[in-house]
């Protein structure tokens, strides 16, 4: 590998960092990855009718109160964040 390789490499990287936020950075926390996936997961199942249409019939509730409680669990998918440390 040769060192334009890595450049290229690196700022692939830094491209798709900066155009989605789902893929972190260095300074990302395991809390807010955690949330990204989460959230990710949740607008997935509301986005695809025969998911949300599986956890309708699972959980014995309708479409509708589903894609509700989803993007209810959308605000706080993880709880409440930790408290950080100010150094």
């Amino acid at each position: 590998m040769q060192a334009s390789d890595r450049f290229n490499i690196n700022s692939q990287l830094e491209h798709l960092q900066a155009k989605y936020v789902g893929t972190g950075h260095a300074d990302l926390t395991r809390f807010e990855w955690a949330v990204n996936i989460q959230r990710d997961s949740y607008a997935s199942y509301i986005g695809h009718y025969p998911m949300l249409a599986y956890f309708a019939i699972a959980e014995n509730e309708s479409i509708g109160r589903e894609r509700y409680d989803f993007m209810q669990k959308m605000l706080l998918p993880c709880g409440l964040p930790p408290e950080r440390d100010e150094d």
